[in-house]
């Protein structure tokens, strides 16, 4: 019991229930010494609230600042040695590589959760008519599907940025480790608080939340709320975290132009993350407030305004879709000249065209609003922005495809999911435009096409690049390759099921199929369409599974990684063995050349720092 207790996670669950406990026990203290009648939609949105300073409590991720605000010093990070093992995972940890591995745990259970929810919706409208599923449980499914999986990539971008990044710029670690632990732990406690909403009512508004009908959903859509609200504070936290370390503690030598695109990409989406997340939390805490204290933000009858809703949660919502493609996109940029051999082309330019991508991503909000009644007048301008993202997003494809030209090209696993990102997020892009644009979005607006496009969207610009990244990194993870013909199966099922997945959608979606749907008229001929996409949905899920037993085999019994297995002329393969030291780099390093100058011949990146740095 006492080997149990003394994992992290253990404490921070149990401190997770006491506090919730404390919290719904304090206000109900409070009201009844108010002389007011006991509500249970009150005192759960308290003990969620408890619930998850109690699991940070527990944990331990206030105890350093404990002892500084006492006036006691604390271990200097370099000077922290801790125990090798398993158990490290499970707890407080420090080190940034840790901490990456964490943020990649929850996001794949994420990710697999919001994928099982998924298949069993897709089960239901495999055929026409009602089968198995409930109005109301099939709106909860919808609604979590999307939330979870977009936490789920929030959180698989934490993962890559905090693994690579300090190894990238030639780090120790992050700028502040503390609050890099603090940001990781506290997502954890907000992903239960999300998924308890299906045990409490659910919610039937889908993941967008729109009001008025948000304030009428049961009582699962509060702890919907609670649960985002905290993810928003992981993300936040997270972002500044890296803005700083990439500004701040880059190697010598290392200008901002001689740094890795993943980084360039990783500053863009962290910009993003840092100035826009507050204003979903916003649109969530009035919609909470006003179901609590009866505010009338939203509400017609009180004087509210609902779209207010929407030009609030959709000036996040859209730059959050660079959010989640930026770090894939990078991904890709990374990759490619390792396995090309040639320098990426066009270096300067997209390093550009991420922060290019992050600044319109602010202004095309509104595109999302062209059917919701708001001013005429605005459609016209969000429909130019809109297509003004194609000129930096164009950039990048005009990179990989001149990369790509007369290459000698290696196809590994990881290079065959680039290959398939820039393919998936190619048909991405090609059926965005008919959404941006005001005459035919009119038509299409909350059709299956959407859905299609979407998917495509997320699927090019984040799984495909999250797969590339796990079997590229794992041996800087774990010291062992994955097992090449897995990857291979796992690829070569996924690619073609999913682009099956998103035709039919998008398909479907043009002969008036609406979303979030439960049923449909059989006489519309949708029936095998759908069986369809519910087949191909369901090959997605094994080729995932497949991955899934990758990792666990390859963990156990793997290839070992000796050396620098891709040639990679990237400081982390240059110099350190696999599985990554825990301080990184033992001998720092100068910059003395640029990232991606493959087949030059005797051109350097790296070298180790033998001297003084300014010497």
């Amino acid at each position: 019991m006492r080997r149990l207790w003394a994992i992290g996670l253990v404490r921070g669950l149990v401190g997770q229930v006491i506090g919730f406990l404390l919290g719904i026990g304090l206000l109900s203290a409070v009201r009844m010494a108010l002389g007011l009648p006991w509500k249970a939609e009150p005192a759960w949105v308290v003990g969620g609230f408890g619930g998850v300073l109690g699991f940070m409590i527990a944990l331990g991720a206030f105890r350093d600042w404990y002892a500084w605000a006492l006036g006691r010093e604390t271990p200097d990070i370099e000077d922290i040695e801790e125990t090798p093992g398993w158990q490290r995972y499970l707890g407080y940890s420090l080190d940034h590589k840790v901490i990456g591995v964490q943020y990649g745990v929850l996001s794949l259970l994420l990710l697999a959760i919001g994928g099982t929810f998924a298949l069993i919706f897709r089960t239901e409208l495999a055929q026409s008519g009602m089968q198995f599923l409930s109005l109301d449980f099939f709106n909860t499914l919808i609604g979590m599907h999307g939330m979870v999986l977009i936490i789920s990539i929030l959180l698989g971008f934490a993962a890559m940025a905090n693994f690579l990044v300090p190894l990238l710029i030639g780090a120790r670690d992050m700028a502040f480790p503390r609050l890099n632990a603090f940001s990781f732990w506290i997502a954890v406690p907000a992903s239960i608080t999300l998924l308890s909403a299906i045990f409490l009512g659910g919610f039937d508004t889908g993941w967008t939340a729109y009001p008025p009908l948000s304030i009428r959903a049961p009582l699962g859509m509060q702890m919907f709320f609670v649960g985002v609200f905290f993810n928003g504070w992981s993300s936040i936290l997270g972002a500044l975290n890296l803005i700083t370390t990439i500004i701040w503690l880059r190697a010598p030598g290392m200008s901002l132009f001689r740094m890795p695109i993943f980084a360039w990409a990783t500053l863009a989406t962290s910009i993003i993350a840092l100035t826009a997340t507050q204003l979903i939390g916003l649109s969530f805490q009035m919609v909470m407030f006003e179901r609590l204290f009866g505010m009338g933000f939203f509400e017609p009858a009180k004087g509210g305004n609902p779209i207010l809703f929407q030009h609030l949660f959709w000036f996040y919502s859209h730059p959050a879709v660079y959010i989640f493609v930026l770090p894939g996109l990078g991904v890709i940029s990374e990759l490619l000249p390792v396995f090309v051999r040639k320098p990426l082309f066009g270096y300067r330019w997209v390093a550009m065209s991420s922060l290019g991508i992050a600044l319109v991503g602010f202004l095309v909000w509104g595109h999302h609003m062209f059917t919701s009644g708001m001013e005429e007048y605005l459609r016209v301008p969000f429909m130019y922005s809109t297509l003004l993202v194609a000129v930096p997003t164009g950039i990048k494809f005009f990179s990989w495809v001149a990369t790509l030209w007369q290459g000698r090209i290696r196809t590994p696993v990881p290079m065959l999911f680039v290959l398939g990102a820039i393919v998936v997020f190619l048909m991405g892009g090609l059926s965005g435009p008919p959404n941006g644009v005001v005459a035919t979005d009119l038509h299409l607006h909350d059709t299956y096409f959407v859905v299609g496009h979407f998917h495509d969207t997320m699927f090019g610009g984040y799984i495909f690049p999250l797969f590339a990244a796990i079997y590229y990194w794992f041996p800087k993870v774990s010291g062992r390759k994955l097992n090449e013909t897995l990857g291979r199966l796992h690829f070569w099922l996924m690619t073609p099921s999913f682009l099956v997945m998103t035709f039919g959608q998008m398909w479907v979606g043009m002969l008036g199929m609406r979303r979030r749907i439960a049923d449909y008229d059989p006489a519309q001929g949708f029936d095998t369409a759908h069986l369809v996409i519910t087949i191909a949905g369901f090959l997605i899920g094994l080729s995932v599974l497949i991955f899934f037993i990758n990792l666990v085999i390859s963990l156990r019994r793997g290839e070992v990684a000796v050396g620098n297995i891709w040639q990679s002329r990237s400081p982390e393969w240059q110099l350190l063995p696999s599985p990554a030291p825990m301080h990184n780099y033992p001998q720092p390093f100068r910059v003395v050349g640029d990232p991606y100058d493959y087949g030059l011949k005797g051109s350097r990146y790296v070298e180790p720092l033998t001297q003084p740095a300014g010497d």
